[in-house]
């Protein structure tokens, strides 16, 4: 299954008009929201082949919207890239690689590494 839409969970402005421009440009459908509540609320209400999740955000935590989503019954998401600058113990990277396809550091990764990424997941 070819990765197309993609919802991207970040509620930087800077850096998510640039994940947004790059996706589209390589041609991904995107729809980006600023808040967890707000991802919830999008991942429910139409079904993506990814998600791009930042970890600090208003209102809930990435954390807590993963958790959210892998309640669902069945799981709202199949595929989660999960991005932060925020640093992490061992035990809660560990945690949270565990369920998602990635964990990434923003300030280590392009967009151009980015789509490379997310070409890796869709095979």
């Amino acid at each position: 299954m070819a990765i197309k839409t993609i919802l991207v969970i970040e509620d930087d402005r800077f850096i998510g008009e640039m994940y947004v421009r790059s996706l589209q440009k390589a041609e991904f459908d995107v729809t980006w929201v600023v808040s967890g509540v707000d991802g919830i609320n999008a991942a429910r209400a139409k079904k993506f082949d990814l998600i791009l999740l930042d970890l600090m955000l208003p209102e809930k935590r990435g954390t807590e919207v993963l958790a959210a989503l892998r309640a669902d019954n069945p799981p709202t998401i199949t595929h989660v890239i999960v991005l932060t600058n925020f640093d992490q113990d061992d035990k809660s990277r560990a945690a949270l690689q565990a369920d998602a396809d990635a964990y990434l550091i923003k300030a280590d990764i392009t967009p151009r590494r980015l789509i490379e990424i997310i070409g890796q997941i869709d095979k």
